[in-house]
């Protein structure tokens, strides 16, 4: 069995790659997890002990046990939850549970979503989940949340990112020439890749655990106002607004954050993503 690792990053994608590659730098043993065989080159050329690991699969059990020889499992699986695969994920995440209970993890470090809470027209805080278990007890984030919260076996922080922006996702793609958008009065929960790298960083390093915290931006422009810059920026087509329905939204507040971690955002304005 490889040595111990410092940090297992599963699912090394837009935010676990760079991650791992930031951690790599400052010195520490990093494991990384890709479902892609191609990739385990590249994580094996920046430093990272790569392993091919893809949960929806039969997967053999002594390469999960090493990937899991280490002491901070960040868990960064993208849950594609609006294309109804919903279950799927859930199910990743209890066989990944499993395999844990027998493994040297002791603190975790899940990357999760403000989907977690319901649109309540104000600003919402880590606690607004009491409305989601409430009305909507089935919310697929929620459920992975509670998977790894509560248990004797690790400590966990949940980190619930709002909307990812920055690097290869460039927010104009999303909304660019499409027409009768809802919401465009709506204000925005966003957070830049840099942000996101170095909250979790700075999780790690000031050794925050059993925490929840919300990250997003503290600037909320609103849908319609960012994503036309954001399209402007990228020379698309400018998406078209319905201006005549119900405003629904949610105002993620980052407070606890910023005053636990003495964190100041390094892209306090989605506004200013592009510049």
């Amino acid at each position: 069995m490889k040595d111990k690792a410092d940090v297992s990053i599963i699912g090394c994608g837009w935010l676990g790659l760079p991650l791992a590659e930031r951690l790599v730098q400052s010195g520490k043993i990093v494991k990384g997890s890709t479902t892609t065989p191609e990739k385990l080159e590249l994580l094996e050329q920046k430093g990272i002990y790569p392993y091919l690991i893809n949960l929806q699969e039969e997967q053999v059990e002594e390469v999960l046990s090493e990937f899991l020889h280490t002491d901070i499992l960040v868990i960064n699986i993208p849950p594609r939850l609006k294309s109804g695969m919903s279950h799927l994920y859930i199910d990743q995440l209890q066989s990944l549970r499993k395999a844990m209970l027998a493994s040297a993890v002791s603190k975790v470090l899940f990357v999760s979503s403000t989907s977690v809470y319901l649109d309540l027209n104000r600003s919402v805080t880590e606690a607004d989940t009491v409305f989601t278990e409430e009305q909507n007890p089935q919310n697929a984030m929620l459920q992975a949340e509670k998977l790894f919260l509560k248990r004797d076996e690790w400590m966990t922080t949940i980190v619930r990112f709002g909307g990812l922006v920055g690097g290869s996702r460039q927010a104009g793609r999303f909304l660019a020439g499409k027409k009768q958008v809802p919401n465009g009065d709506a204000p925005v929960n966003l957070i830049h890749q840099e942000d996101c790298l170095s909250i979790l960083e700075q999780i790690m390093q000031q050794q925050k655990w059993g925490r929840v915290y919300n990250a997003c931006a503290d600037g909320h422009p609103t849908r319609k106002d960012f994503y036309t810059r954001a399209t402007l920026a990228m020379g698309g087509i400018l998406p078209e607004f319905d201006e005549m329905q119900e405003t629904r939204f949610k105002l993620i507040s980052s407070q606890e954050l910023k005053h636990d971690l003495a964190y100041t955002f390094l892209y306090p304005d989605p506004m200013m993503f592009f510049s």
